[in-house]
């Protein structure tokens, strides 16, 4: 598998390329992109690390895995190409962010404007195959996402974590609470949604945050 990553990231992230669990997912992925369809499409695999330079990450997003729709992953969690209808987990998250801070709801679905202001959208899991949610699941993506988490906890300070849903508050254990902001709610899936994500305010609790330690906030 050809590793389309920015040379900041393949420094900081060197040792998980030669860990035992990377080589092995990359023999399944190998394998995988050759027999099935899957998503995102393989030079965008890394799109999340490679439009949020490691030096720029200021707010991190937790996902899971990518949708498995066509068309709709692209290697940032919760965004969608623009051709693509905006899937209703990112309908709410976008009903909060204009609830929040005032902003009008996007002409579509690509979050790719806020990880150029320096939002990591990592997803726990970079890849899945066409239709099957969940299927590169425990493949070897965990530990080596959870080094990039351990990275940015260590070598970066004053950074707004989101951590939307039993999931992704799972990462808390990774994360320094002493140099980082955690902010946790439920998932803004519309099936959790009402226990807690709408009306978090993480947004405007994330600026807050960033702007009280001398960073400018991020325009959602």
């Amino acid at each position: 598998m050809q590793l389309h990553l920015n040379e900041g990231w393949k420094r900081r992230l060197a040792a998980s390329f030669s860990t035992p669990s990377y080589l092995k997912l990359v023999e399944f992925l190998d394998g995988e992109y050759q027999q099935h369809v899957i998503y995102p499409p393989q030079e965008s695999i890394f799109e999340a690390l490679n439009r949020c330079a490691f030096n720029e990450v200021r707010v991190v997003i937790i996902g899971q895995d990518p949708y498995h729709g066509p068309g709709q992953a692209h290697g940032l969690c919760f965004s969608v190409n623009e051709s693509v209808k905006p899937p209703p987990s990112l309908v709410t998250i976008f009903k909060e962010t204009k609830s929040d801070t005032g902003r009008a709801m996007p002409a579509n679905g690509n979050l790719t404007r806020w990880a150029d202001q320096g939002v990591l959208l990592l997803n726990a899991v970079l890849t899945v195959r066409a239709h099957e949610a969940g299927s590169h699941q425990k493949k070897g993506w965990e530990h080596f996402t959870d080094e990039v988490i351990r990275e940015i906890s260590v070598g970066r300070e004053n950074v707004v974590f989101l951590l939307w849903g039993n999931y992704a508050a799972k990462k808390a254990v990774l994360i320094d609470e002493h140099r980082h902001c955690i902010l946790r709610s439920a998932h803004p899936s519309p099936l959790s949604a009402y226990r807690g994500f709408l009306g978090n305010r993480h947004f405007s609790q994330a600026n807050a945050y960033l702007m009280s330690h001398g960073q400018a906030p991020i325009e959602w």
